[in-house]
């Protein structure tokens, strides 16, 4: 029952709707539904009188991330702030063991993916369905519909008036405005990073299994992925090709090479016809323009602040006080970094264990990396890794929840199959 229950959540990830528990608190549902499969595993668990805790570097990590970042709360200016960043992280990290322990064979792990790419490609449809009503309808009708009507049901109406305050939906490429691809999402990084961490997946299920409809899921994703226009998402996919595509060289045979190295240059020439996905790829590398200044700008705050709080940080949740002192909880003040934000917060120690768990999960998945799809979520661990270097994701209960599921996975890969 909690296998086929956390299946029906892996669909439901990315159409969460959100709850409004009290006056002026959205609460994403997929935090209580991760608390449901937290309980029921523990539940089963000792009924069975086996509770999964492997000691293993993975897990000391993931250990040390969190207990960082709850003893980083002793030195915080706002507890509440802390504590309301705490709830959010204990909330969501549970699903790491449920995963790690309820996946116990490659069919499981399978079903899975199939349920996550799936549920990928219907946000995805959405995404675009949204970005072309623009045309259709026009910019300022479809900016209002999205505002009024669909966000509020999935963030809930305090989030979508903080994310409106400071809008990110629109980008303005040689002088024209367009409405950028978010679909459910608060943000068009958010969508970003989910469609990027999820085609690496839909390429595995194609190679696995030898169905050419997940080859078509993943040029849906990757379509809607463009049409986010996220600089950083183009950058994470760059480099998980780059990195795919040098650890598949050396392992092909010669006809599979050629095919390889012609699907690359298809994907890096979408970069290269002129057109605003190419010059809002381009512009990523042109340190003068206006918002890649406000990040450098950014960039050099968060390193002061580390560099005044190195051991502790500033304490988790309270990164915006430092910067301004009359700062609101929903102010969009943050490090535009996850490990400037996690470093600022809660200090370098913190930073390092989250980068040990994130570098022990691709090195289990390497070392397996003879199985198609335990090598495509190794890729999908470089896609999260290299676009969290301009955008903070962690707190985000979509991504993070993603992360750790496909994180789950190593350990599958970690034992011995006839042991698992």
């Amino acid at each position: 029952m909690l296998f086929n229950l956390f299946l029906i959540f892996c669909a439901y990830l990315p159409f969460q709707v959100a709850l409004n528990p009290s006056a002026g608190v959205d609460l994403a549902s997929s935090r209580v539904f991760i608390l449901l499969l937290f309980f029921m595993w523990v539940a089963g668990s000792l009924k069975k009188k086996k509770l999964f805790l492997e000691s293993r570097c993975t897990n000391f990590f993931l250990a040390s991330f969190l207990f960082l970042s709850f003893f980083s709360s002793i030195i915080s200016k706002n507890s509440d702030w802390s504590v309301r960043k705490l709830l959010f992280l204990f909330s969501v990290f549970p699903l790491y063991f449920v995963v790690a322990d309820s996946v116990s064979s490659k069919e499981k792990m399978l079903k899975v993916l199939k349920y996550l790419v799936w549920s990928g490609f219907a946000v995805a449809i959405l995404g675009i369905i949204q970005f072309t009503a623009q045309f259709m309808f026009g910019l300022n009708a479809t900016y209002r519909f999205w505002a009024m009507h669909i966000s509020p049901l999935f963030l809930g109406e305090n989030v979508t008036q903080a994310v409106l305050k400071n809008p990110s939906w629109l980008v303005n490429i040689s002088g024209s405005t367009y409405l950028r691809a978010i679909a459910t999402f608060p943000d068009p990084h958010m969508l970003s990073f989910f469609l990027g961490m999820l085609m690496p997946l839909a390429l595995g299920l194609f190679w696995k299994l030898k169905n050419k409809t997940y080859l078509v899921v993943f040029f849906v994703l990757l379509s809607a992925d463009l049409l986010t226009f996220s600089r950083g998402g183009y950058l994470g996919l760059f480099a998980g090709g780059l990195i795919g595509f040098l650890l598949l060289l050396g392992r092909m045979k010669k006809g599979h090479k050629v095919g390889v190295i012609v699907f690359t240059i298809f994907l890096g020439s979408l970069l290269l016809i002129p057109g605003p996905i190419s010059e809002r790829f381009f512009s990523s590398f042109n340190w003068k323009e206006g918002s890649n200044r406000g990040r450098i700008e950014t960039w050099k705050k968060a390193s002061a602040v580390i560099l005044n709080h190195p051991l502790l940080g500033v304490g988790i949740g309270n990164y915006p006080l430092e910067i301004s002192a009359t700062a609101d909880y929903r102010d969009p003040i943050y490090a535009h970094s996850n490990y400037l934000d996690v470093a600022a917060e809660t200090g370098l120690f913190n930073l390092l264990a989250w980068l040990g768990f994130s570098l022990s999960v691709f090195v289990v998945f390497i070392k397996k990396s003879e199985d198609i799809l335990f090598f495509c979520s190794a890729i999908s661990i470089v896609i999260f890794s290299v676009h969290s270097l301009v955008e903070t994701a962690i707190y985000s209960p979509i991504i993070l929840a993603l992360f750790l599921i496909i994180a789950g996975f190593s350990r599958l890969a970690y034992v011995d199959e006839k042991s698992v």
